[in-house]
């Protein structure tokens, strides 16, 4: 049966708009209906439920005292504030500029049919896909998918993914190899008490796109996701990916934006 979008988004809305959307966090404070979020390597967090119009106050209200809770924590050097399209957010925007947020490039929010991502082509030739789960993989992963966004190798992000790699929390990174070299990845993330798991970090370098890499890595991480019982499928997709999705079956049910703050040196 194929789910209509206003029907994926309500399941969206349910099912990931909890404490299931932050499975690595060190810890969560409540501020009325938002969930400020702590991870490892100094990064913030700050989410909701779907916000409608009939909130006692607004999130441009509650903006304020959910960065000074982090300001106050001087390990923090980051945080995101992620918003949605789809919910009643007036005067957000402006309020997070004023706060010192700049606005990351908007994404769109992917929902399908898990079964859907199986087209039952075989693995580009000379490609390899492959689970990896040691430390210097990830390191090479986390370099790879970098520069196949143009920009700069984070270590943090690399340690997170060590450290969660550790934790057994059902985080799964996947890798396709080319040429003797890694040349795309991305990870799956099952969402526990849900039927989804999220598709995230997708990246298929420049020279290597255009083969059935990112095609492939989908797949794979798609076989796995269902061999769990996990139903649906989620992704932030950039517009390189949103295409690729929409061709298997994903929808568009709305769109997320992250707002970032960076401590200065006079925080």
């Amino acid at each position: 049966m194929t789910l209509s979008r206003e029907r994926l988004l309500t399941l969206y809305d349910q099912q990931l708009r909890t404490d299931a959307e932050t499975p690595s966090a060190l810890n969560v404070q409540r501020l009325g209906p938002l969930r400020l979020v702590t991870f490892a390597n100094g990064r913030g967090f700050i989410t909701y439920p779907h916000f409608t119009g009939q909130e006692p106050e607004s999130l441009a209200q509650l903006a304020p005292e959910a960065i000074q809770y982090f300001e106050k924590q001087p390990e923090i050097e980051q945080v995101e504030f992620k918003t949605r399209g789809h919910d009643h957010a007036p005067g957000l925007d402006e309020v997070l500029k004023d706060l010192g947020f700049a606005a990351e490039p908007s994404e769109s929010i992917m929902i399908g049919a898990m079964e859907s991502l199986i087209s039952g082509q075989p693995v580009p030739e000379g490609v390899e896909v492959r689970q990896i789960s040691g430390a210097s993989e990830i390191e090479e992963m986390c370099r790879m998918v970098d520069r196949a966004f143009d920009e700069p190798y984070d270590p943090g992000t690399t340690q997170a993914l060590i450290d969660r790699m550790a934790r057994r929390d059902g985080m799964e990174l996947w890798v396709a190899s080319a040429d003797g070299q890694m040349v795309g990845a991305g990870r799956l993330e099952p969402v526990a008490d849900s039927e989804f798991a999220g598709l995230w970090g997708g990246g298929v370098l420049e020279e290597f796109r255009g083969r059935g890499i990112y095609r492939a890595l989908t797949e794979a991480r798609a076989r796995s996701a269902l061999a769990g019982s996990y139903r649906y499928v989620h992704s932030d997709s950039t517009e390189y990916s949103r295409p690729i999705l929409e061709a298997r079956g994903l929808v568009k049910v709305s769109s997320t934006t992250p707002y970032l703050w960076q401590r200065s040196a006079n925080s």
